[in-house]
């Protein structure tokens, strides 16, 4: 007797690469924040007006989101994904990755780094490695530092590791680094001058994270990136004018810097905006390009487009990594390249950039250890 076919889905993956929270999804498809979570996880058959109303939200067709598999289909390869590849490719490149004891693949998707080479082609339920993989050298990190291809080139000049970076907001990379999805999560959620970093807001994020390492990368400057035909000097004129806004989306650094303003300004939240962008330099193009008048991205994003900048805090940014990775190669690698001379002198000469506590460590204990 033949097995029923079982019905999977990548609405989680579509979700992330948007850069959305699963409220995000269910107020553009208009259904609860429960129902989206039990659909990603499976726990739930979506009716037909429920698919509908995911695949128009995320702007892809149903059979993209949903896809019935036997269940007696065998993927050939030497490991898993990290995360299902859209279904509607009929060929998906990927890079390949060791953690943790496995060795992932991850679908090629747009990266700060531009298009690093990948590791091979999956077709027809069938890994095809390139012959230049080498999973065991490969760094797989979740940030928005748009800076971050210096890092990479320090890792690769210092100690041959190849970085992947996935272009992530700061809990959504805090999300896939307590999935044991990437070595380090990028986070920026609090002010440069708070005593204890960011070690309070990745608890608060990933109470369960266990122990992890802050690796701090810089001090940077965010605030309001405005369209340079826009006469405004302080907060409360860019908050009180009629002017466009395109956001970032709940969860990132930016938009509590965004929620920040107008809530000391105004004493209110910010108002309905065009949009979420990507990433920073994803706010900065939108104002160059004149589809919005403001938003809240870093200064260096901001000098890169020529737009007119108030600055409303400066930020610790630093690369979570758990305790559980200290002694990984890579992760040492990491750190050595964080601390070196060269990469520090190239972030220092960085618009909104400080460099003077690069390369510092703080070690956080697990929620089991403080307890004790």
């Amino acid at each position: 007797m033949s097995e029923e076919p079982r019905l999977e889905n990548v609405v989680r993956a579509f979700r992330e690469r948007r850069g959305w929270s699963q409220q995000d999804l269910s107020a553009r498809a208009g259904l609860s924040r429960a129902g989206v979570s039990a659909i990603e996880t499976g726990r739930l058959a979506p009716s037909t007006a429920a698919a509908l109303a995911l695949s128009k939200a995320l702007g892809c067709a149903v059979e993209d989101l949903f896809r019935l598999r036997s269940a007696s289909t065998v993927e050939v390869g030497d490991g898993p994904w990290a995360w299902p590849p859209p279904p509607s490719r009929s060929a998906c490149r990927y890079w390949r990755a060791t953690l943790g004891g496995r060795t992932l693949a991850y679908p090629v998707e747009v990266s700060p780094l531009g298009l690093p080479a990948h590791d091979g082609v999956f077709r027809d339920g069938v890994f095809e490695d390139l012959p230049h993989v080498d999973a065991d050298r490969t760094l797989v990190v979740a940030c928005c530092d748009p800076a971050v291809g210096l890092l990479a080139e320090a890792l690769a000049r210092t100690d041959g590791v190849r970085l992947i970076v996935l272009s992530r907001s700061s809990r959504s990379a805090l999300d896939l680094l307590s999935r044991g999805l990437v070595h380090a999560a990028g986070v920026h959620l609090v002010r440069a001058d708070d005593a204890a970093g960011n070690i309070d807001a990745v608890r608060a994020a990933e109470p369960d994270l266990g122990a992890f390492r802050l690796l701090r990368v810089a001090d940077w400057d965010e605030g309001i990136a405005l369209a340079p035909s826009l006469r405004v000097s302080t907060f409360r004129e860019a908050v009180r004018s009629p002017i466009r806004w395109i956001s970032r989306e709940a969860g990132s650094g930016a938009r509590a810097c965004l929620d920040e303003v107008f809530m000391e300004a105004e004493g209110g939240t910010p108002p309905p905006s065009l949009g979420a962008a990507r990433d920073h330099r994803g706010v900065a193009a939108a104002i160059r390009d004149g589809w919005a008048d403001a938003g809240v991205c870093l200064r260096l994003a901001s000098d890169e487009a020529d737009l007119a900048f108030l600055t409303v805090r400066r930020e610790a940014y630093d690369l979570c990594f758990p305790d559980s990775l200290d002694a990984d190669p890579r992760i040492r690698a990491l750190v050595k390249a964080v601390r070196s001379t060269p990469y520090r002198r190239l972030l220092a000469d960085l618009p909104g950039y400080d460099a003077s506590a690069t390369g510092s460590l703080q070690k956080a204990r697990g929620p089991r250890e403080r307890a004790t």
